[in-house]
């Protein structure tokens, strides 16, 4: 089954039998997220190896590691309303009401689980955008590079799980524009940032993070010009609103991830708007 609910303008649209992915965003008269086809993705289960269709995937309780983009992708939600999805993922429970609202998306999630149990979730959105469409952040936020960017920089430190510089041109690298096929491929988060501005042309997507001001987060890109993978490369553009600091959970520092309060609840909320002109 997949659900939609669409008020005004702005629609979305879900797919809560194979992992909640979001199927379709709509503001501002166009759709964002970028798709492909895979048919292995019907087939998956617990554990299984990332089988990339596109859309808006909810990566918790890591994004990269183990398991491989989190623990809700592979599993059925329970869809007991048109706007209401719940997963179970046996350590924590994610529930997410997800609608649209005049110009804007709204998702509102809450997080049950034990006191004390850490986790990062990214709103792994893969955006259709236009060559030489681009990210707004502002200059000087850190930026950590994960270890496929390691061929871009004259020395990666050995073993080491990211390298930390500056937004937007980290190493050199002008992370912010989504120029040309290269052959690159680059993960990255953007720290301690909780807004950003999608522009393509004339369209801007806004994606923004609304949560208790002490949790760590972020802003993920995965920009991939033919990079990746290796054997069958394809382009993607990944601007990923994040809870934590971190790709991967079993690397993160006191301050990378989300910890569970005596409550046994973390509630956050997502937004979504498109402008034109």
């Amino acid at each position: 089954m997949v659900t939609d609910t669409s008020i005004g303008p702005a629609s979305v649209a879900a797919d809560p039998a194979h992992g909640g992915r979001w199927t379709s965003l709509r503001l501002a008269g166009r759709e964002w997220l970028w798709r492909r086809d895979d048919p292995a993705r019907d087939r998956v289960r617990p554990g299984d190896p990332f089988v990339d269709v596109g859309g808006l995937e909810e990566c918790i309780p890591t994004v990269r590691g183990n398991p491989d983009h989190g623990d809700a992708w592979t599993r059925p939600w329970n869809a007991p309303a048109d706007d209401d999805a719940v997963v179970d993922c046996g350590e924590f429970v994610l529930r997410r009401r997800l609608r649209a609202v005049g110009e804007a998306v709204l998702a509102d999630y809450q997080l049950s689980a034990q006191p004390g149990f850490r986790f990062v979730w990214a709103a792994h959105a893969l955006l259709d955008l236009s060559i030489g469409a681009h990210v707004e952040l502002a200059a000087g936020l850190s930026v950590r590079l994960y270890p496929e960017s390691a061929d871009l920089l004259a020395d990666w430190p050995l073993g080491a799980p990211f390298v930390e510089s500056q937004w937007p041109a980290p190493f050199g690298v002008p992370l912010a524009e989504f120029g040309p096929d290269d052959g690159t491929a680059i993960g990255a988060s953007v720290l301690d940032v909780d807004a950003v501005t999608v522009v393509d042309g004339n369209h801007r997507l806004h994606m923004s993070l609304r949560a208790d001001p002490e949790l760590p987060r972020s802003v993920a890109l995965w920009r991939n010009l033919g990079g990746f993978p290796a054997d069958d490369p394809y382009r993607s553009i990944g601007v990923e609103p994040m809870l934590g600091r971190v790709f991967d959970l079993a690397s993160a520092e006191a301050d990378d991830a989300v910890t569970v309060p005596d409550s046994g609840v973390v509630e956050w909320r997502l937004q979504l708007t498109g402008v034109v002109g």
